[in-house]
């Protein structure tokens, strides 16, 4: 969603760290295109005048017109900013409560409001343990009570049984009722909507509010409706109170201009966002974050939490434990394939990375198609096991099997089975240690290649995941390879060496060429041996005088 921001904002800022110095004309017209990238991008005008106020009165001083490096002292202040903005920290839903904890659903028709409350009871259910029961308020859109039952069903999470006729302040009434008659930790109430602010909403909303007492009111806004949401915030803000800010669609091609100008217009936190259609596209606002995709910056840390929890550990530890023996199936490959799937594809993986930004054009005429994975775990499931694990077996007529029951080419058969190939060699190079200079080094100093670490030097560095070595690893080096001296101290003799040369050995004479005859002459006035060699009386050699002087 802040795709066309970002753009825009890296623009400015690579026009503004290319200068060696910067003036106050400078970051005047760099503020000049923010003002106008934040206006564009739906920002409200209150906001982005407070915003272009704050960044001016940092960016101005001496410190940073002084700086080294003016122009990324200028993008920090701006970030620092932004998140401010934002939000400084993260505020996630507040359970802190005596149960049922009563979370009541608020905002227009049309918004997302029945998905997100799902998508929370989900989220509650899964990460954090919790007992969750959802209620449809809504008895005004037809099967509205019908779609939150679905999706229950869908995500294993008990609702409200239907009672026709009822009102919305009864069917809350008997929510609580039965919440804290069942031992549920949450009850979510799931309210009706309208398709814009009127009395009639507001007073209903007012009446289940007092006859509920929830502990979160939350507000779900679409973040596609622009300049308009700040205003929807602020009429549910009055009459209801609201708690906190949930926006979805986040992954639109809106300008993203609601998200920036919420929390500075409310004051109420934003609380989560829904990143996609899927029950469990659903993540906390992290305003840093957010302050980061935003200025191009990339988020590693989502993408790190996120394959942290699609992750399964003892899949993952398995996984590990075929290839430090070097075994790499295509089973392996399918499973790895589905992994990347579950964070987003390629693309969401991607657009997670610092800098990628810059590259969309180049990643536009790559024609990087998510697809790709799906055709590729196509192809691997419609082999048998017995050809999963034993690629070899694929002949030309099980090609042809394969990609007919895929769906698919035999060339791309052949394209992913080459892949596979390469991947498994490579896992076979590491799992076996065969690295060449460093899987010699590794054997030399009691290794067993990757797998089994470097040995005494190792010393906890098994599998290169380890620290430093330990203090007995370092007493057995210096018992295999002697005493380190001092510094400034004599080394002494080399540890396995005698201290002099044996007695008996002939000592060398004063002038060492005594030791090279002149070279034998040959008929014609030559000297004898390889021309150009001297004379030096080795056998094979001629004469070669190492001590000689180049004529």
């Amino acid at each position: 969603m802040f795709e066309g921001l970002s753009e825009r904002l890296s623009g400015i800022f690579d026009a503004l760290t290319q200068r060696g110095a910067l003036n106050e004309e400078d970051v005047d017209i760099a503020l000049r295109e923010v003002r106008r990238a934040l206006l564009e991008a739906d920002v409200s005008l209150d906001v982005v005048r407070s915003f272009v106020d704050k960044v001016r009165n940092r960016a101005l001083g001496s410190n940073v017109v002084r700086s080294v490096t003016p122009g990324q002292m200028v993008v920090k202040i701006v970030n620092d900013v932004m998140i401010e903005t934002l939000g400084k920290t993260v505020e996630p839903i507040d359970l802190d409560a005596a149960p049922p904890v009563g979370i009541m659903m608020v905002g227009l028709q049309g918004a997302g409001k029945t998905t997100t409350t799902a998508k929370i009871a989900k989220r509650l259910t899964d990460r954090f343990k919790r007992k969750v029961l959802m209620a449809s308020l809504d008895v005004k859109r037809p099967a509205a009570q019908e779609q939150l039952a679905v999706l229950g069903k869908q995500i294993n999470v008990a609702t409200l049984p239907i009672i026709a006729g009822q009102t919305p302040v009864q069917i809350a009434q008997r929510a609580e009722q039965a919440a804290r008659l069942q031992g549920f930790d949450v009850v979510l109430l799931d309210t009706a909507g309208r398709t814009h602010i009127d009395e009639a909403l507001m007073a209903e909303m007012a009446e289940i509010k007092a006859a509920s007492s929830p502990h979160e009111i939350l507000l779900v806004v679409d973040s596609l409706t622009g300049q308009d949401a700040v205003n929807l915030a602020k009429n549910f803000d009055d009459r209801v109170g609201i708690t906190g800010i949930v926006l979805t669609r986040i992954d639109g091609d809106g300008r993203g201009g609601a998200a920036l100008s919420m929390r500075a217009v409310t004051g109420k936190p934003i609380k989560l966002i829904g990143t996609g259609e899927k029950i469990d596209a659903l993540e906390d606002f992290y305003p840093d974050r957010i302050a980061n995709r935003i200025l191009g910056m990339g988020d590693i840390v989502s993408l790190v939490e996120k394959a942290a929890q699609t992750i399964d550990a003892e899949k993952a530890e398995k996984m590990a434990a075929k290839l430090r023996k070097g075994k790499f199936d295509l089973e392996d490959l399918s499973d790895q394939l589905a992994q990347a799937e579950k964070l987003g594809g390629i693309s969401g993986i991607m657009g997670m990375l610092p800098g990628m930004g810059k590259l969309k054009d180049q990643l536009a005429s790559a024609n990087i198609d998510d697809k790709v994975i799906k055709r590729q775990r196509s192809i691997i499931l419609s082999m048998t096991p017995q050809e999963r694990r034993n690629p070899d077996l694929i002949k030309a007529s099980r090609k042809k099997r394969i990609a007919a029951g895929s769906g698919m080419k035999v060339e791309d058969v052949n394209k992913l089975l080459k892949q596979h190939r390469q991947m498994a060699d490579l896992m076979k190079a590491f799992g076996g240690g065969k690295m060449g200079k460093m899987g010699k080094m590794a054997s030399m100093l009691g290794g067993k290649g990757l797998g089994g670490g470097l040995g005494a030097l190792g010393g906890g560095l098994g599998g290169l995941g380890g620290g430093m070595p330990s203090a007995e690893d370092l007493a057995a080096l210096q018992k295999q390879f002697g005493q380190l001296p001092q510094p400034g101290a004599n080394p002494g003799p080399a540890p396995g060496l005698p201290p002099a040369p044996p007695a008996g050995l002939p000592k060398l004479p004063a002038d060492p060429s005594s030791l090279f005859g002149a070279p034998p002459t040959q008929p014609g006035g030559k000297s004898g041996g390889l021309p150009g060699l001297g004379g030096m009386k080795l056998p094979g050699l001629g004469g070669f005088n190492p001590f000689a002087k180049k004529k």
